[in-house]
């Protein structure tokens, strides 16, 4: 086998020139160090290259027909070196994400639009879904990583904190409750509520608390948008539990956020990855940037 491009660079430098003295001048090396690389790929390959005489060398059959692919091997590895050292630069590549649509809403366009101008080379893939769905991508091996909360303990996967998120009960202006900062869990499950679908850390971490404070559930609609369940709250169909990220969303002053306490309800979002995987430099990086944001935003 070949090791070391050296000896083929020689090959071809030895080639080109005719004069081994004149190709290790070209290459900065000695003549006799020259020698030793040609003898050593001469011995690899196992056939002799050269026809030697005092001024000159000239290529053997076996040498006329390497030429060509020996030029290539050198071609593409150089074109790998130089697309691995692209990707460490962060000069090109692809970050792939999933990410719970809620945090997609809000912390998401603002970091894409950070990173996307400090490093245009490379492509951002943003897939938000729930929080089962954005698990089985990362295990899958979907995306570099995923953006949200882990709805029970896998061995697979590894998180790091990224922020907390606090969940709040949105009420029509005109609702009997709308007056009060917040409500309390027992409070809230005596009215019809609207909720995120089944498989949502949202709807996972209601339901877990209510399980443990032994408390009933009556869930009047279940959708897949926050946008969806904040109009069917204005509309008077429910008190719609969302995240706090939600205010964002909540139309002006049609709806009042209300806090959840006693108890209170928050998940933790954090960077979701496979436990034997390690990022690229383009996902660590956007990881690094992500967690920037997230500390400004609390």
């Amino acid at each position: 086998m070949i090791d070391d491009l050296r000896h083929v660079r020689a090959f071809l430098a030895a080639a080109r020139i005719g004069n081994f003295t004149r190709a290790a001048m070209e290459l900065h090396i000695s003549q006799s160090a020259f020698t030793v690389q040609i003898r050593q790929l001469e011995d690899a390959l196992g056939v002799t290259l050269f026809d030697r005489s005092k001024r000159r060398v000239a290529l053997t059959s076996a040498a006329r027909e390497l030429l060509v692919p020996l030029e290539r091997l050198v071609v593409d590895a150089e074109a790998i070196v130089s697309r691995t050292r692209q990707l460490a630069g962060l000069r090109r590549g692809i970050v792939s994400m999933a990410v719970l649509p809620s945090v997609a809403a809000q912390l998401l366009p603002e970091v894409i639009q950070r990173f996307t101008h400090l490093y245009p080379g490379v492509v951002v893939q943003l897939h938000d879904v729930v929080a089962e769905e954005l698990i089985e991508a990362v295990k899958n091996e979907q995306v570099d990583f995923g953006i949200g909360s882990r709805v029970r303990i896998d061995r697979e996967i590894k998180t790091s904190p990224l922020l907390v998120d606090k969940m709040c009960a949105f009420v029509p202006r005109a609702h009997l409750m709308a007056r009060q900062p917040s409500v309390t869990l027992r409070e809230l499950v005596t009215f019809p509520l609207i909720l995120p679908g089944k498989g949502s850390s949202v709807r996972e971490l209601l339901e877990r608390t209510l399980r443990r404070e032994r408390l009933p559930l009556t869930v009047a609609y279940e959708t897949h948008y926050m946008s969806t369940a904040l109009s069917m709250a204005r509309a008077g169909l429910g008190i719609a539990v969302l995240p706090e990220f939600a205010t964002h969303d909540e139309g002006g002053s049609e709806l009042r956020c209300l806090t959840i306490n006693r108890p209170v309800l928050s998940r933790k979002i954090e960077i979701i990855q496979r436990k034997d995987r390690s990022l690229s430099p383009a996902a660590q990086r956007m990881a690094e940037i992500l967690r920037e944001q997230a500390g400004t935003a609390s």
